[in-house]
């Protein structure tokens, strides 16, 4: 074999990444800005807020120090501050452990483990156990099979007394496989239970669907006493651990609203979360003297480089902001004049939209419709929408090109139409007031669109 040379072309394409600064800054919903803002702050000390309409009246701000030594000994950047903490930050960072430590939450992996230092076994036995806890995921089931938890040949013996012990713990149903086996744990554990009621859950799906007979039959048992086995089982906790779940609950905010002046429709930027940003008078100052060397010790070469450079990233960033809400409302404003018939009368009248008529209407990219759009909410006079709700193809799934009706559009008309109903309307009879309206689509597809908006049968309906 002989080593060659050989000469090859490649083109390579980097994103700047102030070029992904702003895509990100663009795709991120409104909470989530507000907290890279508070990110960014906290970073870059070139950056300052001007004004913040959600900040609170008493929390004024401490005057800038006058001297550049003191600034940068006080600042948060650790290439310019003392070892060490200030009486005062000490303190804050103290009252803010103690207070995560007083105000979080107990994890399911904590309440079984208390629990399990209670029981009556040994230290092999003990940390089976606790193998077997920390393996448990939210619902309160094995993230892997609990033999993957140990070394090939070396599985305990005491492995299934170990699972029994922890599947009896508080939660009842956790070291399960699935939500069938919680159930079926849960059911094992209960006291004074009849022995049909160990395959009732063979019979889920009749219950469901109110076929108390035929369940009866499967499991040999009264009508009467296999819908107490329902009833008994609506009772048991299918996700045993969910109620430890400490996923934090967040809030929609519209970025965007639309609002009736003097008759006509407006786009407005809500404009109540994010606070106006601007660069540090301090740090502008520094930046926009040319110091000559030896003049000034503090006006050294690395503190002008730091400053420049935090200078530089802060107008970056407060002009991506600033082209997210010039994006933001365009996109907007063009949904509002091709869904004004949505406006004007409601979700029975969106008519089909896509990505690719925006772009064209504004002269950008779809992808830059899509992240503009994509988490983003509006708030009308029918309610707060996700702005991806005005996209939606016709019927016909040809997209605005194709039927006037919407997918969207027809969704709604079946949920006002269900609503109104007081005979609990089947698909069919569906699809004969949806002629009337100049509608033509298929029982299977007014099925499909039921069981997305989550209505249930005519017969469940019925029951209900």
């Amino acid at each position: 074999m002989q080593a060659s040379f050989v000469q090859k072309q490649q083109f390579d394409v980097k994103m700047n990444p102030q070029v992904y600064l702003s895509i990100k800054i663009m795709e991120l919903p409104l909470v989530d800005l507000r907290e890279k803002i508070d990110e960014e702050l906290g970073r870059n000390p070139a950056l300052e807020i001007l004004n913040d309409p959600s900040a609170d009246s008493y929390n004024e701000p401490e005057p800038p120090p006058t001297d550049i030594e003191e600034y940068f000994e006080t600042s948060s950047d650790s290439g310019f501050i003392r070892s060490g903490q200030s009486g005062r930050e000490a303190s804050d960072n103290h009252h803010q452990f103690i207070e995560g430590v007083l105000t979080r939450p107990e994890t399911l992996q904590q309440h079984l483990l208390w629990q399990l230092q209670l029981e009556p076994i040994d230290d092999a036995f003990r940390a089976v156990a606790t193998t077997l806890i920390q393996n448990l995921d939210d619902n309160g089931f094995h993230k892997e099979q609990p033999e993957m938890l140990f070394n090939e040949g070396e599985i305990p013996s005491c492995l299934p007394q170990a699972i029994q012990l922890v599947q009896s713990l508080d939660p009842v149903g956790c070291c399960t496989s699935d939500f069938r086996e919680s159930l079926t744990v849960q059911i094992k554990l209960l006291y004074d239970v009849p022995h049909y009621m160990e395959c009732s859950l063979d019979c889920l799906e009749l219950f469901e669907k109110g076929k108390f007979s035929m369940a009866a039959k499967k499991m040999n048992c009264k009508t009467e006493d296999a819908r107490s086995c329902y009833s008994l089982i609506k009772k048991l906790s299918p996700f045993p651990g969910r109620r430890f779940a400490t996923t934090e609950i967040r809030f929609v905010i519209p970025d965007i609203q639309v609002v009736r002046i003097d008759g006509s429709l407006s786009v407005v930027i809500n404009n109540e979360v994010l606070p106006s940003l601007g660069i540090n008078p301090f740090f502008k100052k520094i930046d926009s003297k040319k110091q000559k060397k030896g003049k000034d010790a503090s006006y050294n070469r690395p503190v002008q480089q730091f400053v420049r450079q935090n200078v530089k990233e802060a107008r970056f960033f407060i002009h991506s902001i600033s082209m997210r809400k010039q994006t933001l409302k365009m996109v907007a404003s063009a949904i509002l004049e091709f869904q004004r018939p949505f406006f004007d009368s409601g979700p029975q009248h969106l008519v089909p939209l896509t990505l690719s008529d925006i772009a064209e209407e504004l002269g950008i990219h779809e992808t830059t419709v899509s992240r503009a759009a994509n988490g983003k909410y509006m708030q009308t006079e029918w309610g707060i929408f996700e702005m991806r709700y005005f996209f939606t193809n016709s019927i016909s799934g040809t997209g605005s090109g194709g039927s006037n009706f919407s997918k969207g559009g027809v969704k709604a008309i079946i949920t006002e139409l269900v609503k109104e109903d007081n005979q609990s309307l089947s698909d069919q009879d569906i699809v004969g007031l949806l002629e009337q309206r100049g509608i033509s689509i298929a029982r299977r597809t007014v099925a499909k669109y039921r069981k997305e908006l989550d209505l249930g049968s005519s017969y469940s309906r019925k029951r209900e």
